[in-house]
């Protein structure tokens, strides 16, 4: 198990992690084995082990420069270079503008030199200057009249934060339809919703679930956490009126009729029918694809595919390979198997139009996005909206096609067992493997960050822990048999950092879970916000975890909310329904009479807290504790609060139970007011409560800032 261990290590894989009761915890042998082959190292023998770990010295000794070299402006770092033992090396920098930077200084290295095939090779350091521009830029060697360049990622120290304090409304946008919908939120009902809460409440922004692309085929995947592709949109957002070509359709009678009969419908369900409202959506678009486009436009759309070049192409051949062949590409022809087959491009060759249709759907996307963040923004937020990037990918989708050399195949991404989710979670998502991206120069991740950030003042990023530890279970394996591979933090956050600085973005990372503490600290050094919900936020320091954390003692870069979408509205959460849930799931695994006698005591500590500060009276109901919990978020001093929309209206219904996909209706719960009915976005803007809400939103952040 010794040389198994220090292979592990080599590769970044822990032999053992702190579970969240602070337990050391084994890692199993299978469970190394499995992962190590996920990296692509055979380790299931002694022999197989002590070759890999050859293997791992030998090719980092035949790099001349590293794969990927990261800094931080206006820091000082050092960087090594391979040469044969004795021979000169010139070194320059070309900068992203062209410049060329030259006269590296060279540090002290004494390790002795290596014998790669009979040839010596030496190492030799040299520093990286600290007044190097933040930027993508490329590092170049010249020895023995080799050339050898790498790619040199500067990030910025820290990003800036946001002037002042803000609120900001938090909602899956599917579930909130409006008069004008076609079954499904959209666009248009983003930023109509976003125009209200600034305009009448001065919220600064509107935090919107994953827009993340699903396949184009029935059944549609409902978890906007499981994206065919997260680099590309969702076509079912677009708003078909809101299409320039719409205007020039010569029969649009047809397509209104279509429009109000599948909106009736969706009234009359009791669910999200995302198969029902793509159907009828794609029809209207189909028709509007054929409509003639003006000259400019032509030119807008050229400009966008020249930009999107070979990632935009990879994902439209994907969506018509998916409509003819399924949306499983591991079932699809075995020549169809990679992006660069022949079969592939003689398929693209083949259907011109179909590829193209959905390239189409891409820009209007764009389109329709500017359009949304620069509304808001016009309406008064200082951010807009606040788009969510998910941990990972379906593994049976576009991007996993698409990246497949870049993914760990034969794992899944997932989380350890935790409070409320004590038997693990497997979130069946391929993982990015570290050591592919950083032979790439991070390019992929690259893209992925500027995609999501093009439309938006800011980025919540799921699971953030993910870019310096990610659970990865061996298939096959139950989520409590995995183990925590680590990433190179430094240039994933740095990549994160450098993105938002260019489009003045905030970033903010979903951290909680099992964490190591210094990553909170990294997070705030580097600018980047955390984020708190008020259940999970208890007196852990002076070890009273059945007290509430003090307001003052929150932190202040940090995004804060009373709930989350994996937990019910708080009207539902004070009613015991993630309890409930749970316990008719069989996902407890501690008795239900203690979930609730534990559930009962957080409750009666908040409401005690509530009544110290004079949030609530003596005996409050269901609504005036909501406020009140609402109000205790303004005496933190956390710089972001989020309103989830559920509670703004007394939603009680969960959107999501993590551990499960069909045993309970994730992501495919409409909107509802306390009663049950169905709300749309024009009862929303008339609604009592959500006014009475975002007022004391509004209020606590006026109050603070005063």
């Amino acid at each position: 198990m010794s040389e198994l261990a220090d292979l592990a290590q080599l590769y970044g894989v822990a032999t053992e992690f702190v579970d969240w009761r602070g337990r050391n915890v084994p890692v199993s042998e299978d469970t190394l084995v499995g992962v190590l082959a996920a990296l692509g190292v055979p380790a299931g023998t002694e022999a197989e082990r002590i070759v890999a770990r050859r293997a791992h010295e030998r090719d980092y000794w035949a790099h001349v420069l590293p794969p990927t070299i990261v800094a931080r402006s206006g820091t000082a770092s050092s960087f090594w270079v391979h040469v044969t033992h004795g021979d000169p090396v010139e070194l320059w920098i070309r900068l992203e503008d062209g410049t060329v930077h030259s006269g590296l200084r060279q540090l002290e290295n004494n390790r002795p030199p290596y014998d790669l095939d009979g040839r010596p090779v030496g190492e030799a350091s040299f520093e990286l200057p600290a007044g190097l521009p933040a930027g993508y830029h490329r590092l170049h060697a010249q020895s023995g009249g080799v050339d050898s360049s790498t790619v040199l990622i500067v990030a910025p120290a820290t990003l800036p934060a946001p002037p002042g304090r803000h609120w900001g409304l938090a909602t899956q946008l599917y579930s909130v339809t409006s008069e004008n919908s076609w079954g499904t939120g959209d666009i248009t009902d983003l930023t109509d919703l976003a125009v209200w809460s600034a305009t009448r409440h001065g919220a600064g922004f509107i935090l919107v679930n994953p827009l993340h692309a699903a396949a184009p085929v029935a059944p549609m995947e409902p978890s906007p956490y499981l994206p065919t592709s997260r680099r590309f949109v969702n076509p079912l957002y677009l708003r078909v009126e809101a299409v320039p070509e719409y205007a020039f359709l010569r029969k649009r009678g047809p397509l209104r009729k279509a429009r109000a009969d599948l909106a009736a419908r969706a009234l009359r369900s009791d669910g999200i029918d995302r198969d029902a409202a793509w159907k009828v959506k794609r029809a209207a678009l189909a028709q509007l694809y054929r409509v003639p486009r003006s000259a400019g436009r032509e030119l807008a759309y050229a400009g966008y595919r020249e930009r999107e070049g070979r990632s935009l192409d990879d994902f439209a051949t994907w969506c018509a390979l998916a409509e003819v062949h399924g949306p499983d590409w591991h079932r699809w022809p075995a020549e169809l198997g990679h992006p660069d087959s022949p079969a592939v491009a003689a398929f693209a060759a083949a259907h011109p139009q179909a590829v193209d249709f959905h390239r189409w759907l891409q820009w209007l996307l764009d389109d329709q996005l500017t359009a949304a963040q620069a509304t808001a923004v016009q309406s008064g937020m200082s951010l807009g909206i606040m788009h969510d990037l998910a941990v990972g990918v379906d593994p049976d989708g576009a991007d996993a096609w698409a990246l497949q050399d870049v993914l760990a195949l034969g794992v899944s991404a997932g989380a350890p067992p935790d409070e409320y989710n004590q038997l693990g979670q497997d979130w069946s998502q391929p993982p990015w493997r570290p050591d592919q991206l950083e032979k790439v120069g991070y390019a992929p991740f690259r893209a992925l960050v500027n995609a999501v950030l093009r439309h938006a003042g800011g980025v919540r990023i799921d699971h953030i822990i993910g870019l310096f530890r990610l659970w990865w279970i061996p298939e096959g394996a139950p989520p409590t048999e995995g183990t925590y591979v680590r990433y190179d933090h430094d240039a994933l956050i740095g990549i994160v950092a450098l993105e938002a600085m260019r489009a003045g973005a905030v970033v903010v990372g979903e951290d909680l879970g099992t964490v190591e503490p210094w990553v909170r600290d990294y997070l705030a050094a580097r600018g980047l916000f955390g984020t708190s919900i008020l259940w999970f936020e208890r007196d852990r320091e002076w070890g009273r975890e059945d007290k509430p954390l003090p307001a003052d003692r929150w932190r202040e870069a940090c995004l804060s909310s009373v709930t989350t979408h994996d937990l019910p509205p708080t009207a539902g959460y004070l009613a015991g329904e993630h309890i409930r849930i749970r316990e008719e799931l069989g996902l407890l695994t501690r008795p239900a009479e203690d979930e609730l006698a534990h559930d009962r005591a957080e409750q009666a500590a908040w409401r005690d807290e509530l009544r110290r500060l004079g949030l609530v009276g003596e005996a409050p109901d269901t609504d005036e504790i909501i406020r009140g919990l609402y109000a205790y978020l303004g005496r933190t001093p956390s710089k972001l609060l989020a309103l989830a929309l559920p509670d703004a209206v007394g939603d009680v219904r969960a959107q999501n139970q993590p551990g499960t996909t069909d045993e309970y209706p994730n992501w495919r719960v409409p909107l509802t007011g306390p009663d049950g009915r169905r709300l749309q976005l024009e009862d929303i803007f008339a609604d009592p409560r959500a006014y009475a809400l975002a007022e004391v939103m509004k209020t606590q952040v006026r109050t603070m800032e005063s």
